[in-house]
């Protein structure tokens, strides 16, 4: 998601990550993988310029590119719809009827905590045949500013927190939550086979601002590039919902196909 400041459901999701903070702290031994690098990395927000299929737990995952990932697999005309923060057992089930009836896929970049408490929505988002993110297990948008092995934890306890209530599918790409990538966390995810994944039109839809809003709001930006946010989860999201029933159909009208983010 965009970078926000502290909200409530924020502070619901970290205090639940606490409790897995033993789990993940085994996950710090990995970190040799990723190596040290410098400089702080831009917001995914800034535009930078593949496998089908889902890889199962227990395959050896293929390093990908360590750059954010903005393009569709599509092509020029393609466009990545990409859903945060969920599942949630509210708006999940509500987004995916959406895009069933309009026949698209998209990626859900899930809080592992989320993920660990709903599984059963997990194996329904893989089942219709979407993508999963890593969104790290806690959604601390401050990523950025933490120790390599915080970092770790938060997006290696988080892959297996996804994999495993999805039945091993494993996600394929990692959203830092609110763009808080850094170099050393870009390197890791890659390694571990997850594109660092970014967006370039954000609906703004966690604010709520009205549904007209919302469409008004990717219609308008939808020059920036190919790759949408929205939000399934952390608050009530109904009109991310109806916003969605309008923009999905005004795409295929411009003549865009739907695809997922390369790798």
């Amino acid at each position: 998601m965009g970078r926000r400041g502290a909200r409530g459901w924020h502070g619901r999701v970290f205090a639940a990550a606490v409790g897995v903070t033993a789990l993940a702290a085994a996950t710090s031994a990995w970190t040799a993988q990723a190596g040290s690098v410098g400089a702080q990395e831009p917001r995914a927000g800034v535009s930078h310029h593949a496998s089908t299929h889902a890889v199962p737990r227990g395959s050896v995952a293929a390093r990908v590119s360590v750059d954010i990932a903005h393009a569709s697999d599509r092509g020029a005309h393609g466009v990545n719809i990409t859903v945060d923060d969920g599942p949630d057992p509210t708006w999940t089930p509500q987004v995916l009827q959406v895009l069933k009836d309009n026949g698209v896929k998209a990626t859900f970049c899930m809080v592992g905590t989320q993920a660990q408490a709903h599984p059963d929505l997990v194996k329904a988002v893989v089942a219709a045949g979407h993508r999963l993110c890593d969104h790290t297990v806690s959604h601390d948008t401050t990523m950025d500013t933490k120790s390599e092995a915080y970092q770790s934890q938060e997006i290696l306890a988080a892959d297996r927190m996804i994999t495993e209530a999805s039945g091993g599918v494993r996600p394929m790409y990692y959203r830092a939550p609110g763009g808080a990538f850094t170099p050393y966390s870009r390197n890791l995810a890659a390694s571990h086979g997850m594109r660092p994944l970014g967006w370039n039109v954000d609906s703004k839809d966690f604010e709520r601002p009205g549904t007209d809003a919302i469409v008004t709001t990717v219609r308008n930006e939808m020059s920036n590039g190919p790759t949408l946010l929205f939000h399934d989860a952390g608050g009530d999201r109904s009109q991310t919902v109806a916003a969605l029933r309008e923009i999905l159909p005004w795409l295929k009208r411009q003549g865009r196909s739907f695809g997922f983010p390369v790798r």
